[in-house]
């Protein structure tokens, strides 16, 4: 296997920068271009888990580069399981250019590809994939609770729980094989009503797991919240209003707003991910058609839901009853998304209407968008109400109350299992598929060779979150590439 390289610090000018070296040949490579203040401190003659000081030096010009400290990791007791090399130099962008080429010119390295040193320590044993996968997570996690996530399932949290629902499943799969074996000699080693309890158990088990997924992903990328409404209600301002910044154009012309406007910021603590979105309406323009189509996804996958009202049109009673028909209009084409989202109608934009008249018709309107929907024959969230003025910021305390009430997450207790990966969450959904199948099968006598696949299935697809079992490199080469490089 060929000895590799990179910079793992963050690309830019620092105090320090580290240059990681992993492979057969890292130490002998390293030692050509580095010479140890004291010569007895050779990098050959080093034990591992020791640090050198000395100087890197160009060996076809002897021109000093710069004093460095080397690590020296020997194999099997690295990050890799390799031997491997980390040269922690000065942060000059020249001095971290210099070193690469010493070490891929002068002595024959490979640059590393994105995530091929944590790939390795997979290719090696150190990690199973979740592990493996946990380290991006790490790297990338923006909040106390996506950071305690990460380091668990790094340390084995994820894979401990998913090889006892294997072990179950194993054992499970052991008295069918055996049923197999000696089923023309009338032996049983398997009462099938306890097959049935052990595999509706792991079945459980596994669903459990995969309905932690969506406060995983919250955890992981912000609870995301959607802005909805009709056009022109003031969304956009409402959403630069909550960021402190101008992050979404805000006009007076219907429809400006075309596509997702997302950001984040932290909530007491909590970090929650705003999705600005198009207005809701009947169009003919493509373009707006589309965005309207990705304000249906954002709305499907939120969890909670800012249902923005122009308050101007609370303003007379004839007003307040067309407001809500049009209000009712816009539920009818979001309720087909909405599951467990929390929803808060803003009424916005109170700053242009009498306070005596809203506060006469905002509970004429609540009533009749309630009759409406009723009327509709869908059924209603309970509907939170708050009066703002998203330009003044009158009554943004409140919202800012009620969305931390509603973005509060379950308290996670240390040593919680919490699914934060797409991948992970795909193939428990896969195994839980096929153990129903297996439940139905046993429940329909089914013969055990027919219930026996189904199990191998289930016990497939957990394998492939921890990587057993998986062949294709297109599939490693997908989990990695998101790494960066030096990881």
């Amino acid at each position: 296997m060929s000895t590799i390289c990179a910079i793992s610090t963050p690309s830019g000018i620092g105090g320090i920068a580290v240059v990681r070296i992993s492979g057969p040949d890292a130490i002998s490579a390293c030692s050509k271009v580095f010479v140890p203040h004291r010569k007895e401190h050779a990098l050959e003659q080093r034990a591992t888990h020791t640090l050198t000081f000395g100087q890197i030096v160009n060996p076809a010009t002897h021109e000093v580069i710069d004093e460095v400290v080397v690590m020296l990791y020997r194999a099997p007791h690295s990050f890799t399981g390799e031997d491997v090399v980390e040269i922690s130099c000065h942060g000059s962008q020249y001095i971290q250019q210099e070193l690469l080429h010493l070490l891929t010119g002068q002595c024959g390295l490979r640059m590393a590809e994105r995530g091929e040193f944590t790939r390795r320590a997979f290719a090696n044993g150190r990690m199973d994939l979740s592990q493996a996968e946990a380290v991006a997570d790490l790297i990338a996690a923006q909040n106390a609770a996506a950071h305690r996530l990460a380091l668990g399932q790094m340390k084995g949290s994820v894979s401990r729980t998913l090889d006892l629902l294997r072990d179950q499943l194993l054992h499970l799969s052991t008295l069918l094989e055996l049923e197999l074996d000696f089923s023309e000699e009338d032996v049983s080693f398997a009462d099938r009503t306890e097959l049935l309890e052990l595999a509706r158990r792991t079945r459980n088990e596994v669903s459990r797991l995969a309905d932690t997924f969506r406060t995983g992903q919250a955890l992981r990328g912000g609870i995301p919240v959607a802005i909805i409404g009709e056009t022109n209600a003031g969304k956009s301002t409402l959403l630069n209003h909550l960021l402190g910044d101008d992050r979404a154009i805000v006009s007076d012309v219907h429809g400006t707003t075309r596509d997702v406007v997302e950001d984040t910021i932290l909530v007491e603590g909590q970090l929650v991910r705003f999705i600005d979105t198009a207005g809701i309406r009947e169009t003919s323009d493509t373009v707006e058609h589309l965005g309207i189509e990705r304000t249906y996804q954002r709305i499907q996958h939120s969890h909670v839901v800012l249902w923005v009202i122009d308050g101007r049109r609370l303003d007379d009673a004839e007003r307040v009853e067309a407001c809500a028909r049009d209000a009712v209009e816009v539920y009818r084409h979001i309720y087909p998304y909405l599951n467990e989202q929390k929803v808060i109608v803003v009424v916005n934009k109170v700053d242009l209407v009498n306070t005596a008249r809203l506060q006469h018709h905002l509970p004429t309107f609540q009533g009749a968008l309630s009759q409406a929907i009723q009327h509709e024959g869908l059924s209603a969230p309970t509907l939170h109400y708050i009066a703002i003025s998203a330009k003044h910021g009158q009554g943004l305390d409140q919202l800012h109350q009620a969305l931390v009430n509603a973005t509060r997450l379950p308290q996670l207790a240390q040593g919680d299992v919490i699914v934060t990966n797409q991948r992970h969450y795909d193939a428990l959904v896969e195994a839980r598929t096929a153990l129903t199948h297996v439940i139905d099968g046993l429940d329909c006598q089914l013969t055990a060779d027919l219930v026996a696949e189904d199990l191998r299935q289930a016990i497939d697809a957990l394998n492939s979150i921890l990587g057993q079992g998986i062949t294709s490199q297109d599939t490693l080469n997908n989990i990695f590439h998101n790494f960066c490089i030096g990881k």
